[in-house]
């Protein structure tokens, strides 16, 4: 029988949660605890029966600590947790630094011996797969990626770090051709302007790049909803012959997906050399959990 990977979860919001429950769902894998900032502090319930630690070198045998943390928070836990020789994987999803993210974390996962996969969410992440088939199969084109309506995680978490915010929700519009526009619901602080956090908002490359409506409601929890989806199209030529037309796609709950794709590449940095890897650079077969021959006789 073949050793369990033993992961360590790092973060308890909603993407830790539905990792905790990818994790009990895979054949493959221990949970070798949970680390919060608050460590064993007001445990929920639902894990009586983990280790619960503010720290991850508290816990032992680790082969990957999943990072179910905001994305801007990603490189402190990689930098911190890498050179103890244990692998990574997060949903880091700001797509405009993941190269400068991967060529940071390269000389350290080399250095240390560990694997590192960064961006492995849905987008980027599983649809970074899609895309790059998509683009194989018809070389010359055009690609739109196009999601929602629902709720972005990331663009969520921004909001509410801003000043003045208690909570927000930041919804995804799409507008067609990969447009999008963002709707976002603030539950202001006690004297806090929606004046002021609404420019907060604007000017966060989070949403600079999109039409970004803000409004104030008396309770985020009334409109918040974690579905989301994507539909994605190309339109380009095989060879030389033109209008070749695909398409993909999905309707999802964001946080549960998101967290079966770390899952995923979790199990897959332990089948690659010492490196930093997004998920396009990792063969599909290794996000399965089983033999690879005998994936070969099924999925060919």
């Amino acid at each position: 029988m073949k050793k369990q990977i033993r992961a360590a979860v790092v973060g308890y919001g909603n993407i830790g949660r539905y990792t905790v429950q990818a994790l009990e769902a895979a054949p493959d894998f221990d949970i070798a605890g949970i680390v919060r900032r608050q460590g064993d502090t007001n445990r929920p319930a639902e894990l009586a029966s983990y280790r619960v630690v503010s720290d991850i070198c508290a816990l032992a045998n680790i082969d990957v600590a999943i990072l179910a943390t905001p994305s801007r928070s990603c490189e402190e836990y990689a930098k911190q947790i890498l050179p103890l020789g244990i692998n990574t994987v997060d949903s880091f999803d700001i797509h405009g630094d993941i190269r400068g993210y991967r060529q940071r974390l390269m000389g350290i996962c080399k250095a240390s011996g560990a694997v590192s996969v960064i961006s492995a969410g849905w987008d980027p992440g599983s649809d970074s797969i899609i895309r790059t088939l998509m683009q194989s199969l018809a070389p010359k084109g055009l690609s739109y990626t196009n999601f929602g309506p629902g709720m972005s995680m990331g663009h969520s978490v921004c909001v509410r770090g801003k000043e003045g915010v208690r909570d927000a929700l930041s919804m995804t519009i799409p507008l067609g051709e990969g447009i999008h526009r963002r709707m976002v619901y603030v539950e202001l602080e006690e004297g806090a302007s929606l004046e002021a956090v609404t420019a907060a908002i604007k000017a966060d490359p989070y949403f600079s790049s999109d039409e970004t409506h803000v409004f104030a409601v008396d309770s985020v929890n009334e409109v918040r909803d974690m579905g989301h989806g994507v539909h994605m199209v190309r339109k380009g030529v095989s060879g030389q012959t033109q209008n070749q037309r695909m398409e993909f796609s999905m309707s999802i709950n964001n946080p549960a997906l998101t967290a079966q794709v770390l899952v995923n590449a979790a199990r897959a940095t332990l089948r690659q050399q010492p490196g930093c890897y997004t998920m396009v650079e990792i063969p599909v077969i290794d996000y399965l959990p089983g033999d690879r021959e005998d994936l070969i006789q099924h999925l060919v």
